[in-house]
């Protein structure tokens, strides 16, 4: 099982660095209990100039403020604080590469009532791409993405990420690598843990806000494809539309951007190494790294 701390872990909870090890939470949370919680997935990266750079700090953490105002957990605290507080964090684990978490969480409460007060965790470890670097075998989930009706879609909370390990288990129990869920409407929507785009006739296609939660890597996906002149359309679309891609690609701060080899075992006819998603890949990997990037290739 991957260790995420050991005894000479710091992390930062409620104002103060501490030992992970000694770390600790009362068992009756309400956060335990129902999955009342919301959370941020953060890269931290060793920039080319060889400082270390939290990759859009700010924006992580307005996504986690306004997850909590969404579902109604109090947000008392400074964002300009707790991005220090996250480079203190790596400085005191000497990381200079690192996936860092913060979750804000609430206290006892055995009710269904909404939270009079919340707490804060920082912490980080070494955690490479998430879904690894090889192409994927990706399957249509038979779970789907909740109503947008039913719960705050746009929250990065805790609980809903039930639905993304069912979803995920299921793939991987069938020998695939990930799921693709769909919408209650039977369009396309995202993966357990990333957004997903498809390339067809030089254009890229994603799913718009509704059903999805609109990631910060797919923010900078769109970015980048404005500075490379790549056309780009948010629609809906169906997964028989999704088939006759010419190449497909999931984004995620974990993820990062990796290539989708096949859906439901049907191969896209578009090698890897000449598709949009490729030259996104390497487009965003000089970002976040703060190089400079010439495409070799320049769209039009």
């Amino acid at each position: 099982m991957y260790s995420y701390y050991n005894d000479n872990t710091f992390l930062y909870l409620d104002g103060e660095f501490r030992k992970a090890s000694s770390a600790t939470t009362d068992l009756f949370g309400q956060s335990l209990h129902y999955g009342y919680a919301v959370f941020e997935g953060i890269r931290a990266y060793k920039t080319a100039n060889g400082s270390v750079k939290i990759f859009k700090a700010k924006e992580h953490f307005d996504r986690l403020q306004r997850s909590c105002e969404l579902i109604h957990i109090p947000y008392k605290f400074d964002n300009e604080e707790l991005i220090a507080a996250c480079y203190k964090v790596l400085e005191m684990n000497n990381m200079e590469e690192a996936y860092i978490r913060p979750l804000v969480f609430c206290p006892p409460n055995m009710t269904l009532k909404g939270a009079s007060e919340s707490r804060i965790l920082i912490c980080a470890w070494e955690w490479g791409a998430y879904l690894g670097e090889k192409l994927l075998r990706v399957m249509t989930s038979s779970y789907e993405r909740p109503n947008p009706k039913a719960f705050k879609i746009e929250s990065k909370s805790s609980g809903l990420y039930v639905n993304s390990i069912l979803a995920s288990q299921e793939a991987k129990a069938k020998g695939y690598d990930e799921a693709l869920l769909l919408d209650m409407n039977g369009y396309v929507a995202e993966g357990p843990g990333a957004n997903i785009f498809f390339e067809k006739d030089g254009k890229l296609y994603t799913p718009p806000a509704g059903n999805i939660l609109p990631g910060i890597t797919r923010a900078t996906v769109i970015e980048l494809c404005q500075e490379l002149n790549i056309p780009l359309e948010e629609k809906l679309f169906t997964i028989a539309e999704l088939r006759e891609a010419e190449a497909v690609f999931f984004c995620g701060t974990a993820a990062e951007l990796i290539g989708i080899d096949s859906l439901d075992d049907q191969h896209f006819s578009k090698p890897w190494a000449t598709s949009l998603g490729k030259l996104l890949q390497q487009a965003y990997k000089a970002r976040v790294l703060e190089e400079s990037f010439e495409p070799e290739v320049h769209l039009v």
